[in-house]
């Protein structure tokens, strides 16, 4: 293929926000549309294709269209949370649905998709384990929930394997994909039918600006009342935010690729420190899911691990007390460095092992990080 036929790299695209100067004035920057409503033609129509904000705003065109792009999908939607556009997924299922989910995912979606079950009769099935999941998926299901790498373990599941037995079932195969990002592995081309970012963290990378994103392979009925769920229950982003959403994909790839490099030398550093019991990263050869993580995660393992302390969660507490370049904040994906001492930030009926440390690694230097988290580490001890 000669260079003037050649497909635009995907670090390109983020790059040029996938736009076009705007017109008249030519911008650069893609301009804020702050219009909520539309101007209808003499005879009704709609010259600009557009109705009400709230179905559909210019303002969400840049970002919808680049993360299109990015994840190879047909359609894209912003919603105003991660959480919204999940719950979004789930409300399109008819009552009597059966779902079948990780026990070890995002805490918070699985604590209101335990309370949506039980209130709108749907069946719900944890696994744990692609094993466990093939044995849930010998009966029918609707849909089939995946997260990886899993918040905060990072076990990873084989996304195209999850998709076969998913079809199998008869369900669909929805991949949380918001650590990995388009950066490192694209779910839909590895047969996921929609992947769901919680835009918040690395999207948008700079802790001021709360989204949620889907992206489907096919723009079909299911996804039409993805849509009007978004719609009806005007679960929207802002267009500021939006506006900001775009700001970050723009730095996308340069922000994931160094904080993942640093998250890799970090972990290889602790891997075998006196004041570590455990390291948790699929980037590491002694994770169990580093071969799948290997062949479906492209050019690195993300920026999230987490540390195991020596000496249990007394340890853990102390640790994250003494750090002082990391901050103490939950949330993960942003340019600064974060910890957390995870188990208790969840609460009664965790799964989160109460001596783990939940890092999410920025673009600070990582030498820097290290030392920050040595000389907590011996202080602690």
């Amino acid at each position: 293929m000669s260079p003037q036929h050649r497909p635009l790299q995907p670090d390109t695209l983020a790059a040029q926000g996938i736009g076009e100067p705007a017109l008249p004035y030519r911008d650069v920057v893609p301009p804020i549309h702050l219009a909520t409503t539309f101007e209808r033609a003499p005879d009704g129509s709609l010259p600009g294709g557009r109705l009400y904000s709230r179905d559909a705003s210019p303002a969400y065109d840049a970002a919808e269209t680049l993360l299109r792009e990015l994840e190879q999908g047909e359609a894209a939607a912003l919603f105003a949370s991660g959480m919204a556009a999940a719950s979004a997924v789930l409300l399109a299922l008819r009552p009597g649905a059966r779902i079948v989910a990780p026990h070890d995912m995002y805490w918070s979606l699985r604590k209101w998709l335990i309370e949506f079950a039980a209130n709108w009769q749907i069946a719900l099935d944890f696994y744990a384990g692609e094993d466990e999941l093939a044995a849930r998926l010998q009966q029918p299901a609707d849909l089939v929930w995946v997260e990886t790498p899993a918040n905060p373990t990072w076990e990873i599941t084989d996304i195209a394997r999850a998709a076969t037995l998913a079809h199998a079932a008869g369900a669909r195969l929805v991949v949380d994909s918001t650590v990995s990002t388009p950066v490192f592995s694209r779910p839909l081309t590895l047969g996921a039918d929609i992947v769901m970012h919680s835009a918040t963290k690395y999207l948008n990378g700079h802790s001021d600006v709360v989204a949620g994103v889907l992206v489907t392979r096919a723009a079909d009925d299911f996804w039409a009342r993805i849509r009007a769920a978004r719609a009806a229950g005007g679960a929207v982003l802002g267009p500021f935010e939006a506006w900001l959403l775009n700001r970050g994909l723009r730095t996308l790839f340069a922000r994931v690729r160094l904080a993942a490099e640093s998250a890799l030398r970090i972990a290889r550093h602790f891997e075998h420190h006196p004041g570590v019991a455990r390291v948790l990263y699929p980037g590491l050869a002694s994770h169990p899911g580093h071969e799948i993580a290997a062949r479906q995660m492209q050019g690195g393992f993300s920026a999230m691990l987490s540390l195991r302390v020596a000496g249990g969660e007394a340890a853990a507490r102390e640790v994250a007390a003494r750090v002082r370049l990391f901050k103490r904040a939950t949330s993960l994906g942003s340019v600064e460095s974060l910890i957390e001492h995870r188990a208790p930030v969840e609460g009664p009926g965790t799964r989160c092992p109460a001596d783990l440390l939940r890092l999410s690694v920025g673009i600070e230097d990582a030498q820097d990080l290290i030392d920050d988290l040595e000389q907590a580490l011996a202080g602690a001890a």
